[in-house]
């Protein structure tokens, strides 16, 4: 028998070990920036499992919610230099990298959830877009998943909302944002910036006497001690990004990389239902437990208001590309 030299046999060992370094023991860590309940959660622990089964535990996904990885901006840029591997996250987040992502803030873009992932789940014109944006950006990521996670929402400190008129001349906060600063001045309100952490403040002080916010965030930050008047006018649906490194992404074979991306859209259909049990839970518990007066006003009278709104809007802040992916174009 021929016997191989010490050489041979360590460059051979080596480049075992190189391919099965490639084929497995990969740990990835996925950011996300709430804390539990929340759907980006739920999707972080979806994808964590089904990553671990359908790789046979070749891939490990390590999940670290409540900004322990840090907040958005900083998470992006570490992951286009590959230190953190995936996120889950709102596109609100992401303007600063992705100004098309504005789009999504447009009231009463979608009919609802099943709209939502109808114009952006896998497949369609909106999804192809935003990956060739972040080419064309150079993020150096991808985009795996588009979804939704839940609704925004008016609420008050005065009165009952019922109908349009109702609101005229609310003192209403808005984040730093044209679009819906706009929007809501559309609808009849005189728009006052207001950061998020100063919210509380400034409508126990009358600074501001409405927000529109999401309904965890409503219930999370006790704003319904302040403003106790909540009308579910679902003016717009928050939209979510799963992105990946793409350094970590080249790692993959083409079948793990297939099945990473069908994973993060089976991620993004639980996101949606819990979006939708936790909205129907909270509404209860803010009726029940915290004597929120609750209405559902005719949004008709909104989207009317706002129909010529959205063409300007996407002409001005130049989303008129990112429009017509989204409409399906």
């Amino acid at each position: 028998m021929k016997i191989l030299s010490v050489s041979v046999l360590t460059a051979l060992a080596f480049a075992a070990s190189a391919t099965m370094a490639q084929a497995q023991d990969i740990t990835m860590r996925l950011h996300t920036l709430v804390k539990s309940p929340h759907p980006y959660n739920d999707m972080a622990a979806f994808i964590a499992d089904e990553v671990a089964k359908r790789s046979n535990g070749a891939i490990a996904v390590k999940v670290f919610d409540s900004g322990q990885l840090g907040k958005d901006d900083a998470v992006i840029g570490e992951m286009g230099l590959g230190t953190i591997d995936l996120m889950v996250s709102t596109t609100n987040n992401a303007v600063k990298q992705v100004p098309e992502y504005q789009i999504f803030s447009m009231p009463y873009l979608f009919a609802g959830f099943d709209d939502l992932m109808d114009r952006v789940g896998p497949g369609t014109a909106a999804e192809k877009y935003f990956q060739k944006v972040y080419a064309d950006r150079g993020l150096n990521m991808q985009l795996l998943a588009l979804g939704g996670s839940g609704t925004r929402n008016l609420s008050n400190a005065n009165v009952p909302v019922n109908a349009l008129a109702d609101i005229s001349g609310f003192k209403m906060r808005t984040p730093p944002s044209p679009m819906i600063a706009k929007t809501w001045e559309a609808l009849g309100t005189l728009p006052v910036t207001v950061a998020w952490g100063e919210l509380y403040a400034a409508v126990q002080t009358g600074v501001a006497d409405a927000l529109e916010s999401s309904i965890p965030g409503y219930t999370g930050s006790k704003l319904y001690e302040v403003a106790p008047y909540l009308a579910l006018t679902g003016h717009t649906i928050q939209v979510n990004h799963v992105s990946m490194a793409d350094r970590t992404w080249k790692k993959l074979s083409p079948e793990q990389q297939q099945m990473l991306r069908e994973v993060a859209a089976e991620a993004s259909v639980v996101g949606i239902e819990k979006a939708r049990q936790y909205e129907t839970e909270l509404v209860e518990k803010l009726k029940s437990d915290h004597g929120v007066t609750v209405t559902t006003p005719d949004t008709s009278e909104f989207k009317a208001a706002l129909v010529s709104l959205q063409s300007e809007l996407a002409k001005e802040l130049d989303l008129e590309a990112p429009m017509k992916a989204v409409q399906g174009q």
